[in-house]
């Protein structure tokens, strides 16, 4: 199954403490690259999340926002540091007797310093669990768009390859006859100028004219390539690069091929097997 790289997924969840939110946005990216956005409670879960995600997907740009709206009622118990709590007191009484004239901080100021109050242990390992189910469930049906989307990109390619194989099959039954008009037209030329040729050499330079607008093998090998990207396709999984490669070995083909053209027809072919292969380069940026 081929997977795109693009996708958007977001489940919700109502916890004791709060409703708890999972967004996933991922684009197409190289390697794979994850950011995460969490509550100061969830910050010890992101290497476990971060392992989740390696697991679920090979490559791409994954942005992960976890939101946890709720009211303080429902945040659970906080309880104070007294330990903590003493030492802040004796240095602030410290201060004041160094600074007769400082401030003396508030109650409010003194919960909100680091290491004071915090949350009940039981409840944040409660809601670390539910945030990491959540994001399960989340990375899952992210993993069905990105399915859902490849699909359509692999159809998109084969309908794509049919019209090259149509291209390299129109070409290859005009050569025969646009080789014989470059011959007859060469012979007519040397008529017209009513002079005195070397037949033998002249078969040599048609010969080699022949040669050098003989496209057989370019036709050879994007028939070869179009077959390998079918098989790549079949087969599935994290196949981007591989895919990327081929376009580069078609278009290597089509240059040539253009290179060679004896005629605005196979020009033609030429260009039109080059915008194929440019269209499906662009979609195959967002296969996995």
């Amino acid at each position: 199954m081929i997977h795109s790289m693009t996708a958007f997924a977001r489940e919700s969840a109502a916890t004791d403490q709060g409703v708890l939110t999972v967004e996933l946005r991922s684009v197409n990216h190289r390697y794979l690259d994850c950011t995460f956005k969490l509550p100061d409670s969830l910050r010890p879960l992101e290497q476990r999340l971060r392992e989740l995600a390696g697991t679920a997907m090979a490559r791409g740009k994954l942005d992960c926002l976890i939101r946890l709206q709720g009211h303080p009622a429902q945040l659970g118990e906080l309880k104070v540091n007294i330990a903590q709590l003493d030492k802040l007191l004796a240095a602030t009484a410290l201060i004041k007797e160094r600074m007769p004239g400082a401030q003396s901080p508030s109650a409010l100021d003194v919960l909100q310093f680091p290491g004071i109050c915090g949350a009940d242990e039981e409840s944040e390992e409660h809601l670390q669990k539910s945030a990491e189910s959540l994001f399960h469930e989340t990375i899952k049906n992210m993993l069905q768009n990105r399915l859902r989307e490849g699909e359509k990109l692999a159809g998109m390619l084969l309908d794509r390859l049919q019209q090259v194989e149509a291209a390299v099959a129109a070409t290859r039954e005009l050569l025969p006859a646009l080789m014989q008009h470059q011959r007859d037209r060469i012979i007519a030329r040397i008529g017209e100028l009513d002079i005195e040729v070397d037949r033998n050499r002249l078969e040599q330079e048609l010969v080699h004219l022949a040669q050098k607008a003989d496209v057989d093998e370019e036709l050879d090998r994007l028939e070869a390539h179009v077959g390998e990207v079918r098989h790549t396709l079949e087969k599935g999984g994290p196949c981007g690069r591989r895919l990327d490669f081929l376009m580069q070995e078609l278009n290597r083909e089509a240059n040539t091929l253009s290179s060679k053209s004896i005629a605005s027809s196979t020009t033609q072919n030429a260009v039109e097997l080059k915008v194929l292969i440019e269209q499906m380069r662009e979609q195959i940026q967002n296969i996995e």
